[in-house]
């Protein structure tokens, strides 16, 4: 097994990247990594570190997409990139997935461009695993499709809980609706439409809406939404999840009885603390294209890294993808949902 690491992208890339890969190695047998980007930096790192094994390839690239790049310009023109490189590779299966912790919308936009929708899927998805009280559900999406249409929250259902299964061994994954109320007639007229073509869908286990709070409490194993709802929910569990754990560090060190009660209760409040780490979470899969390419978090350390690569390397294992390629194979995406929704014809509108 082969994992191509955008070696240039991140905050804190090339170092970051290229310790967390050499971490990710020692503690995972079976794959290699090969790093793109520029060789002589990547190169010197690698030494740096003290690696002398033989599972690190590095490729030369001569250019990097930065985060103030228009996406879909930067695609086009910065073709030596080592998204570019990196996306072309998988597509042409040199790699088993791509990784890139690099611009967001590059990554997206290369991935939807360069390597395609797999067939039969309307519209792809970002779906990040957020922590939640019950061990953490998966959000989808969280970026890519900022409008979406009742054959797409279908699928988003259909996808996610095809991931739970086999990723985190949920036999049979709760799906809820982010809305602004658990009521059936709540929300908007496409979200009122949805939550009607997902209770009439006989392959997941739809448990209705689910709101903030609810998503937070465990309420579901994946949770269903457009992009730009589920983008907001991302940033605010970013940002309360730093805020706590800012908190409760602060309050600890106020005092000398604080910094005793912090002794006592440091293992308790380390595993708390783990639940409301992004960096524990891995990268984030980009569902519904043809290849297996992970969006990794922009500022990440070497230990995020490290768990991204990990994540990778157990998607790859997994049958994910030959699972959503089997589901998906007829084209008619209208034969599929008549024989698995509800009649509504809503449910059955594909754009292509």
């Amino acid at each position: 097994m082969r994992i191509l690491i955008d070696a240039m992208g991140g905050d804190n890339a090339p170092e970051a990247v290229v310790e967390g890969c050499i971490a990710a190695l020692a503690r995972t047998p079976g794959f290699d990594v090969l790093m793109i980007g520029d060789a002589k930096t990547v190169s010197r790192l690698v030494s740096s570190k003290g690696y002398s094994g033989g599972r690190i390839n590095i490729k030369h690239s001569s250019q990097v997409i930065g985060g103030s790049d228009v996406p879909t310009k930067a695609i086009k023109e910065k073709r030596d990139s080592s998204i570019v490189i990196g996306l072309n590779m998988v597509k042409a299966t040199e790699g088993d997935c791509f990784i890139s912790f690099g611009n967001t919308g590059a990554l997206l936009t290369g991935a939807m461009l360069l390597t395609g929708r797999l067939e039969g899927v309307d519209r792809p998805a970002l779906a990040p695993i957020l922590p939640t009280a019950m061990g953490g559900a998966m959000l989808i999406d969280a970026g890519l499709n900022t409008s979406c249409k009742p054959i797409n929250y279908m699928q988003f259902a259909e996808i996610g809980s095809i991931y739970m299964r086999e990723m985190f061994n949920i036999a049979n994954p709760r799906v809820g609706l982010i809305n602004v109320g658990t009521e059936e007639n709540k929300g908007t007229a496409v979200v009122k439409e949805a939550y009607q073509c997902l209770s009439g869908l006989s392959d997941i286990n739809f448990v209705g809406n689910v709101e903030g709070r609810d998503l937070v409490d465990g309420a579901c194993d994946v949770a269903v939404c457009d992009g730009f709802i589920g983008n907001v929910v991302l940033k605010c569990y970013e940002g309360i999840g730093s805020f706590i754990k800012v908190g409760i560090r602060d309050a600890f060190k106020k005092n000398s009885i604080s910094k005793v009660a912090a002794a006592l209760v440091k293992k308790d409040i380390s595993a708390f603390f783990k639940k409301l780490d992004y960096e524990c979470y891995g990268g984030t899969p980009i569902l519904g294209i043809k290849r297996s390419v992970f969006k990794g978090h922009g500022s990440s350390n070497a230990k995020a890294v490290m768990y991204a690569v990990e994540s990778a390397v157990e998607f790859c294992k997994s049958t994910i993808m030959q699972q959503l390629e089997k589901k998906y194979a007829d084209k008619s995406m209208i034969t599929h949902l008549l024989s698995n929704g509800n009649g509504n014809e809503n449910c059955n509108e594909n754009e292509n």
